[in-house]
């Protein structure tokens, strides 16, 4: 027995979206500038989701901050990433798995965020992502990028820093 064209397309919509947020891919390229100032310092740098309100903190993405650094050093500046820190960085426990790591150089960093836990239990809806970062003997710069939670279509979001950071993007696909 066959199915109408219809009805097999209405189910295999329904399947489709019946699938996981999770199995939606998301990326975050954040370009770190190369300065040429008399002492550089590598940035830390905390990436999290807000509701697109602003008013709610809704998970950690990413922290990178020196731990090189003896005796903790490296965490006593994290409250220097002052939106982060407000927003939920104070409770975050570091090093915490699959969120924190080292500072990065100058360059291009990609983060693949599919399988962050913070993506993984993140209800449909509209959402940001907020980036910050701060500089010893720098400066601190904070940017945000919309993003439907899950994607319905395949979107690339863009902005430029001016100083602390370059061009960040957020790669969405369902």
């Amino acid at each position: 027995m066959s199915s109408s064209p219809v009805i097999r397309a209405a189910v295999i919509g329904a399947a489709a979206s019946a699938l996981p947020a999770g199995a939606a891919e998301l990326q975050l390229n954040v370009e770190i500038p190369k300065l040429d100032v008399a002492e550089y310092h590598r940035p830390y740098v905390a990436a999290w989701l807000e509701r697109a309100d602003g008013q709610a903190f809704a998970g950690h993405l990413a922290v990178w901050y020196d731990q090189k650094k003896p005796n903790a050093g490296g965490t006593k500046w994290l409250n220097e990433l002052r939106q982060w820190w407000r927003k939920g960085g104070r409770a975050l426990s570091v090093p915490a798995d699959g969120i924190t790591g080292a500072t990065r150089a100058p360059g291009q960093q990609a983060i693949n965020l599919s399988a962050a836990p913070a993506i993984a239990a993140l209800p449909a809806g509209r959402y940001e992502v907020v980036v910050e970062a701060a500089r010893e003997s720098g400066g601190r710069e904070v940017l945000r990028l919309p993003l439907q939670w899950p994607p319905a279509k395949a979107d690339e979001q863009r902005v430029k820093g001016e100083h602390e950071l370059g061009a960040v993007s957020l790669v969405a696909k369902p």
